[in-house]
């Protein structure tokens, strides 16, 4: 069953999101992930929450494939440029 992580970021520096990005892509790769949309033109709908800088919605083909992105030691320098890109905040829907 397919799971999805949706990833928000309030950016703090952009260069390190840069470094990030080129990364990104084949990390997620590596346990089945891609990127369905991810952009930095976000509006709130409802409620009275802040919206992010960016926002990215990630599909993996399950949990297992998702928790395993997220902790593979391998990718440990990919996950430190996004975390030294400002506060990100990874939330699964399984």
């Amino acid at each position: 069953m397919t799971v999805h992580v949706m990833a928000t970021m309030h950016v703090t520096n952009p260069e390190n999101l840069t470094k990030y990005r080129e990364q990104a892509g084949d990390a997620l790769a590596r346990h089945g992930g891609s990127v369905i949309q991810a952009s930095g033109s976000l509006a709130i709908l409802e409620g009275e929450a802040e919206a992010p800088g960016m926002a990215a919605l990630l599909a993996f083909p399950d949990e297992q494939s998702a928790r395993a992105w997220i902790a593979d030691p391998n990718l440990a320098g990919v996950h430190k440029l996004r975390r030294a890109s400002g506060q990100s905040e990874m939330l699964m829907m399984a």
